[in-house]
């Protein structure tokens, strides 16, 4: 009798203990299974972010590339203007300065402007002057203009005025300029683009 129990009693503890092995290892199992899904999810979610982080720091590199290359550009641009510009005021101005300091060309150039706005229009107005030439030009101008001078013709002589000569209606209406700095600008700004062309520009 005490030999049946105790086989039953092993029995028992033996299926006992076989159902908690079988147990422990579909609990084991299944945690592995999650762990091996939980681990390929986050490498799925690892390569996902690798790759947004790849296609925006590519789309950053051609943004700023395409930047660079528009500042590079417009660097290059600049400076080409800016050498041109220099290239041009170093064959004009000094050229137009010494034009406009000879008080010879002023005076014949003031006559020719007179005589022609005289046969166009009428004889009521006014020439500005620089005030430094006053004692030159202006006993000059009362020989040669004197008609024109007595017709309506006004002499002013202005400080602000240091070359050349402004001119319009008396009434003051508007002034047509005439002075080296005009010139200057006038003359670059045709040249420029002849300069660059030179400077610049492929042979064909």
């Amino acid at each position: 009798m005490q030999t049946k129990i105790q086989e039953l009693t092993d029995k028992i503890y033996n299926e006992g203990l076989e159902k908690a092995r079988q147990e422990a290892e579909s609990i084991l199992r299944e945690a592995n299974e999650k762990a091996a899904s939980i681990e390929k999810e986050a490498e799925k979610r690892a390569a996902a972010i690798v790759e947004e982080a790849e296609k925006k720091a590519e789309t950053l590199k051609k943004h700023v590339d395409s930047e660079l290359k528009m500042s590079i550009s417009q660097a290059v641009a600049a400076l080409k203007q800016e050498l041109a510009s220099l290239v041009t005021m170093k064959a004009v101005q000094p050229a137009v300065k010494e034009l406009f300091s000879n008080v010879d060309f002023l005076k014949s150039v003031v006559e020719k402007v007179v005589t022609g706005w005289g046969e166009k229009e009428s004889l009521d107005l006014r020439v500005v002057l620089a005030a430094k030439d006053q004692k030159e030009l202006e006993a000059h101008f009362k020989n040669q203009l004197a008609d024109e001078l007595n017709k309506g013709i006004e002499l002013v002589f202005a400080d602000g005025l240091k070359s050349g000569f402004k001119v319009g209606p008396a009434d003051g209406s508007y002034l047509i300029s005439f002075t080296d700095q005009d010139f200057i600008n006038f003359f670059k700004a045709y040249l420029r683009p002849k300069t660059s062309e030179l400077l610049f520009e492929e042979q064909k």
